[in-house]
């Protein structure tokens, strides 16, 4: 295992953390945004070095220098390999947009400390590949929605049950794991419970109602925060993928389809933005699941690369809705607001991250959705299809929420509602990285399919697991080759 030059994920995790702490004692909302900021870029630098340290070396997996727990125990707490090192500065500089983004008239409706906090639970997780060390984070990372649900006691009641559940599958299938071999059928229970447990936090069908509950009730940054970065498809990948058998995976994949067409069909009947948004986040969630536990080289690459697509894409959307909100109140699908010709940049980037989250031509989500597709048909073709078809209805409902928010009627008003600096700034830095994932997508599949022959190798290594060719066939092959040669 390599060692980086300079502890970059102990800082990452530490900005942010350190900074929650500072932000909780300041009274003043602006000043808590401003030094927030500080902590979310010191800790996207942090995680941007790591990943560049991280590919100058030649090792599967690198460790953080000077790991104080790696010196008692002889095992690095926290390390990055091809899977995880894109992940953590999309998931730190998407929690920058968040912070910086904020309308100054909602500053002191969002706290700015348990944001951080979030944030240093989110690296950290992704940081980890310790399966106990996985399971109290994904525990702790439950605690802010909840405490941003004070004033809603119905859907705080909804979301504690939930994740009470997510937690006590979590736990208990972990401890069958530790406890019990692997021919123990109390072992097959632990893996069962610990898929439940991953279906849960993702809100998959019919264990979803909490997710649309924090959307629309909750503080809406905190719910970004929260469902955006997708930290169940790395629990999936991390405790179930490498040791689920075939039939688990299977199993995930139909319920998987069944919510990305049920989700999608949701989104076109919607009359509140923010149900629409969240309906329309569990359908491309789902599709990435869909590729997971296909457990194919072609597929698993394309849900990786729809993964990061996804994060930057709708996180961008919400972003966007949050800014429309801001500026005309709670945003309904009934009527038209006419907002294009106030907001021309905003009305741009609500159509480009929309398009980009189904794979538009020239987005960073095209190649991820064409390689997910390909990958699904070689295991069923019928799963290709059901993709294509949830993708052609998120399409419909993205144009329809288009049409409704920005056309229609024109807008007359003496309130300037232009996007302000932090907005373009926000709009700048995902229109370039939607773009340029887009048109330039070969660093990106590379090690999106390096991080997937990572996870199929270690599904190898178990005793009785199936290799990965086996699903491949000659067109996964051929895939496997073109790959190779780059």
């Amino acid at each position: 295992m390599n060692t980086m030059a300079l502890p970059w994920l102990q800082l990452a995790i530490l900005a942010p953390l350190i900074g929650a702490l500072w932000a909780g004692r300041l009274r003043d909302p602006d000043i808590a945004r401003r030094h927030s900021l500080v902590a979310c870029s010191l800790a996207l630098v942090a995680a941007l070095a790591a990943w560049i340290n991280f590919a100058s070396l030649d090792g599967a997996v690198a460790a953080d220098r000077w790991d104080l727990y790696a010196l008692r125990t002889g095992s690095p707490l926290l390390t990055i390999d091809a899977l995880s090192a894109p992940l953590v500065p999309v998931g730190a500089l998407f929690l920058l947009l968040v912070v910086l983004a904020t309308p100054r008239t909602k500053l002191r409706r969002v706290s700015f400390a348990w944001i951080l906090l979030s944030e240093a639970i989110l690296l950290a997780t992704f940081c980890c590949q310790q399966p106990w060390v996985i399971v109290g984070l994904l525990a702790a990372g439950t605690v802010p929605p909840w405490a941003g649900l004070r004033s809603f006691p119905g859907s705080r009641r909804v979301y504690a049950i939930h994740m009470l559940l997510f937690v006590a599958l979590l736990g208990g299938g972990q401890t069958l794991l530790t406890l019990y071999a692997i021919s123990s059928p109390l072992h097959l229970l632990g893996i069962v419970l610990l898929t439940a447990a991953v279906l849960v936090r993702s809100g998959i069908v019919p264990v979803h109602c909490w997710m649309t509950d924090l959307c629309e009730h909750g503080s809406f940054s905190n719910s970004l925060v929260f469902v955006v970065p997708m930290v169940g498809a790395y629990a999936a990948m991390r405790l179930v993928l490498p040791i689920a058998p075939d039939w688990v995976l299977r199993g995930i994949a139909i319920l998987s389809l069944i919510t990305a067409l049920y989700a999608a069909c949701m989104s076109l009947v919607q009359r509140d933005a923010r149900r629409f948004f969240c309906y329309l986040f569990l359908s491309n969630s789902s599709l990435v699941f869909v590729g997971l536990e296909t457990a194919t080289p072609v597929a698993l690459t394309g849900a990786l690369c729809v993964w990061i697509s996804v994060i930057l894409s709708l996180g961008g959307y919400g972003l966007t809705l949050r800014a429309i909100e801001h500026r005309v109140g709670r945003v309904s699908l009934d009527k038209f607001y006419g907002l294009y010709q106030q907001t021309p940049g905003l009305a741009a980037l609500f159509l480009l991250t929309g398009l980009a989250s189904i794979g538009f031509p020239g987005t960073i989500g095209f190649i991820g959705v064409e390689l997910l597709v390909d990958g699904a048909v070689m295991v069923h073709p019928l799963f290709g299809i059901l993709i294509v078809l949830a993708a052609t209805l998120n399409g419909l409902a993205i144009l329809h929420a288009y049409f409704r928010v920005f056309t229609g009627t024109r807008r007359s008003g003496t309130i300037d509602l232009q996007a302000r600096l932090s907005e373009r700034v926000a709009v700048l830095v995902l229109a370039v990285l939607i773009l340029g994932g887009g048109l330039f997508p070969q660093p990106g599949v590379t090690s999106r399919y390096l991080g997937a022959m990572q996870l199929l190798r270690q599904r190898e290594e178990l005793p009785g697991a199936a290799p990965h060719g086996h699903a491949r066939g000659a067109f996964g092959a051929r895939w496997h080759g073109w790959f190779a040669e780059r």
